[in-house]
């Protein structure tokens, strides 16, 4: 009972300490996360200029889910881009972090150099390639001028990329498989290049903890790269692949930055988080605008769930 009696007080002690070294961390967690998602389901409820002025119920949420409104195109842009962005990103990150893995002259180099576009103000780059892509005085055109083929839109272009490739074989396509927007496809590019060195940093640090052991006796069994790949690295890689898919699905679901400042979202670009925006800012429906970012969350956190349950059982920690 006396060993009993220490050991109640020093955990309670040692709880008391954890919970006083978090709360800095849950206050700044409550203060500017949960109430403003609180505030914002406040205002939705609302038909709020400057301040509440009706309270209207669900309004602004059965508004926003008709048929006819704007979300669902958002929506569709906006998986679309994710469609795009996720594969191509995860894929060459892999491809690359792989590179820069090996014993190669000039590897510091290569880590930094790709590195370097992510923790460049965003702003500014998307700004720099939103003149590369310019129809007139960009680098892109010039470049396929120079080489006698036509020049492009880029991010002006509305057509999508299927239709216009099989335009320029003689082929017409109906309207519902023209895909993605030239531009949307242009600031995926755009996107892979900032957000790549990223998910590379990543898997490098993914790649550093497996035991050099493994690649060892697996070589002295005749297994080639291609195998030990297979059977050694992805198993093993398979908790940095789930955490990389994760932030980066939801990353380009909310997405915003780059793409309202290349294309302020013409030319079917408008993300369901531009749209959310626009209705803010320029029309001043607050209440509406706080129902779209209410559903917008709610989608992403059903889509991190289905990924979770979809792929967390996949994952080796072993």
């Amino acid at each position: 009972m006396q060993r009993r009696s220490r050991t109640i007080p020093t955990a309670r002690r040692e709880a008391a300490l954890a919970y006083t070294l978090l709360a800095p961390a849950l206050l700044l967690f409550l203060a500017f996360t949960v109430a403003p998602l609180i505030f914002g389901v406040y205002i939705s409820l609302h038909n709020w200029k400057l301040g509440p002025r009706q309270f209207i119920g669900l309004t602004n949420y059965v508004k926003a889910l008709g048929l006819e409104s704007e979300l669902w195109p958002a929506l569709r842009t906006t998986l679309s881009y994710t469609l795009l962005s996720v594969p191509l990103q995860i894929g060459l990150a892999l491809v690359l972090a792989w590179l820069v893995f090996q014993r190669i002259r000039g590897k510091a180099f290569f880590r930094v150099a790709l590195f370097l576009p992510w923790v460049t103000s965003t702003v500014a780059t998307a700004a720099v390639w939103a003149r590369l892509y310019s129809p007139d005085i960009g680098i892109f055109n010039a470049i396929l001028k120079s080489i006698g083929q036509p020049t492009s839109q880029w991010l002006l272009e509305d057509r999508g990329i299927f239709t216009l490739a099989a335009g320029a074989l003689g082929v017409a396509l109906p309207e519902w498989a023209g895909g993605p927007s030239m531009a949307l496809a242009s600031v995926v590019v755009y996107t892979t290049w900032v957000f790549v060195g990223y998910s590379m940093t990543l898997f490098l640090a993914g790649l550093g903890n497996i035991p050099s052991e493994l690649y060892e006796a697996a070589r002295i069994d005749g297994a080639t790269g291609p195998q030990m790949f297979r059977f050694i690295t992805w198993p093993l890689l398979s908790p940095t692949t789930y955490f990389v898919v994760t932030v980066t699905v939801i990353g380009t679901l909310k997405a915003f930055n780059h793409i309202w400042v290349m294309t302020q979202g013409t030319a079917g670009t408008q993300t369901a988080a531009i749209l959310v925006y626009r209705q803010f800012y320029e029309f001043q429906r607050a209440g509406y605008a706080s129902a779209l970012a209410v559903i917008l969350s709610l989608v992403i956190l059903l889509v991190t769930i289905l990924q979770n349950r979809l792929a967390g059982e996949r994952v080796n920690y072993s």
